[in-house]
């Protein structure tokens, strides 16, 4: 018996790193591209497989002794979950979303594996149930993470989202359009957040500052998505990149990127995820996508994908 699993990318409109600190965050699902957990049930030990490597990544029999590894992690915490003591088959991860770039490439992979790990115990697992695993592993990855990631990851929902409080399902007036573009740089959440939280420690008011000028864009977007215009959340995207650039997050690729989708006629850009490489976003629409596209091709994306995020409405 063979099944697949699977879970999506996802992007952070705005909040990134404030969230951290209890302000809010909005955050979109990119449902097209996808972590997947392929399962086939066999009589031996399970192990985990990439796809592109003819090792095993993990073993059953090795989970208490890679306790670091987020892939063990994943399955030791679901088998906890499904009080099971034994698991047998074989799971072949397999993966769309870049790693190391604002993604979301943990959670989705954890959420993915999660998935069918339950399914080799014969149970199905609920969302919030797992919502709580793939948490408990973003720490492995990330230190002190948001849990926003996971959340939207689980979910596949767009969220707004604040630390702690029940989660937000939002819905959108009218499509959304957004350019992903990859600096072709690996970053590290786990050392952004943790320079900023450095940063917070050592000027707590300007820091504190910035921070609450991201959370009030989150509060200014969060109608517009609701009731529009849309386009408008343009301009809120460019400034809150502007608020990570001064905390120090951003980079040269990353300004250059989203200096060119805006010269392209974006409705405005920014960084998305924890900064210093990884992505941009750029809000468009369907007409100006393709050239938006175009522009940061010549400006040094290393790859470029487009998602739409459609009304509840349209998408039943």
């Amino acid at each position: 018996m063979t099944s697949q699993h699977s879970a999506p990318a996802k992007v952070i409109l705005l909040g990134e790193h404030a969230v951290v600190y209890g302000l809010p965050a909005i955050a979109l699902p990119l449902s097209h591209v996808r972590a997947y957990a392929d399962y086939q049930i066999s009589e031996s030990p399970l192990k985990v497989w990439a796809d592109t490597r003819p090792d095993p990544l993990v073993q059953w029999t090795h989970i208490t002794s890679c306790a670091s590894n987020p892939l063990a992690a994943m399955i030791r915490l679901t088998a906890e979950h499904c009080a099971v003591s034994d698991l047998k088959g074989d799971i072949v991860i397999r993966s769309d979303i870049p790693v190391a770039s604002g993604l979301g490439s943990g959670a989705a992979v954890s959420a993915a594996l999660g998935r069918a790990v339950a399914a080799i115990a014969g149970q199905r697992i609920s969302d919030c149930d797992l919502n709580a695993l793939v948490y408990e592993v973003e720490k492995l990855h990330h230190g002190t993470p948001s849990g926003i990631d996971n959340t939207v990851v689980v979910y596949e929902k767009p969220v707004y989202f604040v630390k702690g409080k029940p989660i937000q399902s939002l819905d959108v007036s009218s499509p959304i359009h957004l350019v992903v573009a990859d600096t072709g740089v690996a970053a590290s959440t786990r050392d952004a957040v943790a320079h900023v939280r450095a940063q917070l420690e050592a000027q707590p008011p300007p820091t504190q500052d910035l921070l609450d000028g991201i959370g009030a864009l989150v509060r200014q977007a969060h109608p517009l998505l609701k009731s529009g215009p849309i386009e408008r959340i343009g301009s809120l995207m460019t400034r809150n990149h502007e608020l990570l650039q001064t905390l120090g997050v951003s980079s040269r690729a990353l300004d250059d990127l989203v200096a060119a989708s805006i010269a392209a006629g974006a409705y405005g850009a920014k960084l998305s995820g924890g900064g210093r490489g990884g992505n941009i976003i750029a809000l468009t629409n369907e007409r100006r996508r393709p050239s938006v596209e175009a522009e940061l091709i010549r400006a040094g994306a290393k790859r470029v994908l487009s998602s739409t995020l459609l009304p509840k409405a349209i998408r039943a």
